[in-house]
C-alpha cells in the first residue's frame, strides 16, 4: 500500500529541488490553482445577464 506524503514531506522535497525547478513547480501550482478561481470570479460579473425577462432564446412559441 502506498501512503500519503505529508505537507511537510512534500515541503522537505520540494525546497530540495533547484531554484529554477522550484519556479517551474510554482507556475504550475499558480495555472492549476488560478483557473478556478478566475471562473468563480468571473461567474459573478454576469449574474445582470441571468434576467428570466429578456431571455431571448426561450420565447415560448
Amino acid at each position: 500500500m502506498i501512503s500519503t506524503p505529508t505537507l511537510e514531506e512534500i515541503k522537505t522535497l520540494v525546497y530540495q529541488l533547484p531554484l529554477s525547478e522550484q519556479i517551474s513547480l510554482l507556475e504550475d501550482l499558480e495555472d492549476k490553482l488560478e483557473t478556478p478561481t478566475f471562473m468563480k470570479l468571473a461567474q459573478t460579473g454576469f449574474t445582470e445577464w441571468n434576467d428570466p425577462e429578456e431571455d431571448i432564446y426561450n420565447v415560448e412559441s
